[in-house]
C-alpha cells in the first residue's frame, strides 16, 4: 500500500487495519514505527524499540494507554513514551490524528529524524 501524504499529515490506513488493544509496524524512510490502538480506539505512534534493550514494541501487549515490551516486560506509556514503574528511559512519540476513520501520522516527526532507527 503507497501511503498518501494528506497536507501535513501522512495517512497510514484505516483505523480497523490496527487490531483494538494492538498494533501495526509502519515502514518508513527513516525507520519502523509502532502504531498502537487501545480500546477507546485512542491511536498512539512511539518508535518501534524499548529504551531498554530496543525490544519491537509492535509486538507488545497494550493495556489501558501502556504497551508492556515483549523482551522484559519494560511498560511504556504511550502517549508520552516514558518508562513507567522503576525503568527509566524514554521512545520517542509521534503526533497521530484520525480522520474520517484514517490514522494520520505528523510528517513534520520524519522530517525532524524523531523515529531514526
Amino acid at each position: 500500500m503507497m501511503d498518501v501524504i494528506v497536507s501535513d499529515w501522512i495517512d497510514i490506513g484505516a483505523l480497523d487495519e490496527i487490531p483494538v488493544r494492538g498494533a501495526r509496524k509502519v515502514k518508513t524512510p527513516i525507520g519502523c514505527v509502532a502504531v498502537f490502538r487501545t480500546i477507546g480506539d485512542e491511536v498512539f505512534a512511539l518508535l518501534n524499540r524499548c529504551p531498554h534493550k530496543n525490544g519491537p514494541l509492535s509486538e507488545g501487549i497494550v493495556h489501558g494507554r501502556s504497551v508492556t515490551c515483549p523482551l522484559h516486560n519494560w511498560v511504556i506509556a504511550l502517549d508520552t513514551g516514558e518508562a513507567q514503574g522503576a525503568d527509566s528511559g524514554s521512545v520517542p512519540t509521534i503526533r497521530t490524528r484520525i480522520e474520517d476513520r484514517r490514522v494520520l501520522l505528523d510528517r513534520a516527526a520524519f522530517a525532524l529524524g524523531v523515529a531514526a532507527e
